[in-house]
């Protein structure tokens, strides 16, 4: 079944695609415009940050993780 009210950001091929595209592991979605799913990345680095800096997800006693983001190495 296909819905074409849908798009997915595919990470393998770093684009917007329709409901019929890539595999679910390899793309974030479903979002309602296409102009959405192009934010996607945006939109999940944003989450992301928020989360990091949010005391209840936090750790105390854990070191920071000076590795980078995903998206970094998405983006670069």
């Amino acid at each position: 079944m296909t819905d074409d009210r849908t798009w997915y950001y595919c990470l393998r091929h770093s684009g917007v695609e329709p409901y019929d595209g890539c595999p679910a592991d390899v793309r974030l979605g479903p979002y309602a415009t296409r102009e959405e799913a192009a934010e996607a990345l945006h939109h999940a680095q944003e989450r992301n940050e928020a989360w990091d800096n949010d005391p209840r997800f936090n750790d105390p006693d854990e070191e920071d993780d000076e590795g980078g983001s995903v998206f970094d190495a998405l983006r670069g």
